[in-house]
């Protein structure tokens, strides 16, 4: 499927559900949209991707596309109205919509009325089933082995880190899936359940849900995080991840340099290592767990200093530690 992602002055640094999309979607992505650097290409923002995708002003100066992506999740996941008149101009051009944000597009009475009017469909993928319910407390009785991806903070490469995961599992001969509990992670695998979006008492019920739903087609299941248990705004979603999937194991995600919680800078993010022994604790009267090894976003240092800030992480957290961007995530899983 061919699609254009919009990430108005976003891209690529608050833009995550754009990256992931171009990290490791199975899409032809014809272009970004983003006002800001229109003129540029994806590669001039994302080196390791080497690609030449446009990144452009407007839907008018995109390719031919099948689907728009909202391709941002602002806090709150709300509609900027800035956007409505790319989302209106895809619906004319023929094209599909595809949204994780808390704002449904067919609640939006201009865009359910363009989509009957242009035969396209409006797909807001951070709605869950209707007919979730609690958990029951099964997940470690599947027969597979669950891996957790966790975090420090929100952003810090939790989905990123749990499909870097899966591909070095498979490349070990490993028998690996993925577990999509996000909007980003929903529109690249195409399937799972928005677990921020659930009702709290089902929280955990989502999760286990899918890991029932999975763990007879693998012998490993790569969950993918959400939030942080130190974040004062969405540690409860966290929580009901880690409770629900009753990992074996973690995998803790933090971005070098990162001391506060994003958009919450009043809150220092404690030690690493501190952090793993929560999540630890948190999962033992439920669960017990262990900590696998840690993945680090070094985005944002040179070569020396990265390999610097990964050996101060692993001795932090007292695990292995790797980029899984830069290096892979073949370190970690060899620890399985």
């Amino acid at each position: 499927m061919r699609v254009a992602v919009l990430a108005h002055e976003q891209f690529p640094d608050r833009a995550k559900t754009a990256v992931g999309v171009l990290r490791y979607a199975d899409h032809d992505v014809v272009a970004v949209l983003d006002r800001e650097t229109a003129g540029t290409t994806v590669g001039d923002h994302l080196p390791d991707l080497d690609s030449a995708v446009p990144v452009v002003e407007s839907v008018a100066e995109a390719p031919d596309f099948d689907a728009l992506i909202i391709g941002i999740a602002p806090i709150g996941g709300g509609f900027e109205d800035s956007w409505r008149p790319d989302v209106r101009a895809a619906i004319e051009r023929g094209a599909d919509v595809i949204a994780g944000l808390h704002y449904f597009l067919n609640d939006d009475e201009e865009f359910v009325a363009l989509a009957d009017e242009y035969g396209v469909e409006l797909r807001d993928v951070r709605k869950p089933p209707d007919d979730l319910t609690v958990a029951e407390g099964v997940a470690r009785e599947l027969d597979v082995e669950v891996v957790l991806t966790v975090g420090t903070d929100c952003s810090t490469g939790k989905m990123t880190t749990t499909l870097e995961l899966v591909e070095a599992a498979r490349e070990a001969g490993f028998d690996a899936g993925f577990v999509p509990t996000g909007q980003t992670g929903i529109v690249i695998a195409g399937w799972g359940i928005p677990v921020d979006r659930t009702i709290s008492d089902f929280t955990n019920g989502a999760v286990e849900r899918m890991l029932k739903e999975r763990a007879d087609e693998h012998d490993y299941l790569f969950v993918e995080g959400q939030g942080a248990i130190v974040h004062p705004a969405y540690s409860a979603v966290t929580c009901g991840i880690l409770h629900g999937a009753m990992p074996e194991h973690l995998v803790l995600c933090h971005e070098a340099g990162r001391e506060a919680i994003h958009g919450y800078e009043s809150f220092p993010i404690p030690d690493p290592g501190r952090v793993a022994e929560l999540y630890c604790d948190v999962a033992d009267p439920v669960a017990p767990t262990d900590l696998l090894g840690g993945a680090l976003n070094t985005s944002g240092l040179g070569e020396s200093a990265a390999e610097a800030a990964l050996t101060d992480y692993g001795e932090a957290i007292g695990a292995p530690a790797v980029d899984p961007v830069r290096d892979g995530a073949g370190r970690l899983v060899e620890q399985l």
